[in-house]
């Protein structure tokens, strides 16, 4: 499997961005997907996750009410939209699929990340 993401740049603060990461090689639609993060100088984040088939989703709690993780099955493809962005979304951010575990920031597989930078 490999995904690509995309969709990364600049941005002023309060604006928006929205960022794709496509599979390749198989079928993801019954796997979780989401995004992790890393700032420069600190350790790799999770930001948000979605399942499979119900499409439950997860966030951390400095995203919410502002980021948005929805999936096209069809596509094989996982977004994130992030409304009104702060300077401290500023990071590289990495698509992941298939036996994610927040906590111990695990994944059967990881994009190669996109830039995502906010300017104040």
């Amino acid at each position: 499997v490999q995904l690509q993401a995309s969709g990364g740049g600049l941005v002023q603060a309060g604006g928006s961005l929205r960022l794709s990461c496509a599979a390749s090689g198989r079928t993801l639609r019954t796997s979780a997907m989401g995004w992790f993060r890393q700032a420069p100088g600190k350790e790799r984040e999770f930001v948000a996750v979605i399942s499979g088939g119900s499409h439950i989703t997860r966030y951390r709690d400095s995203v919410k009410g502002r980021f948005t993780i929805s999936r096209d099955n069809a596509k094989n493809t996982v977004y994130l939209q992030m409304n009104t962005v702060k300077p401290e979304d500023t990071a590289i951010y990495y698509c992941a699929a298939g036996g994610i575990n927040p906590p111990t920031m695990r994944a059967d597989y990881w994009g190669q990340g996109t830039q995502v930078t906010v300017s104040s």
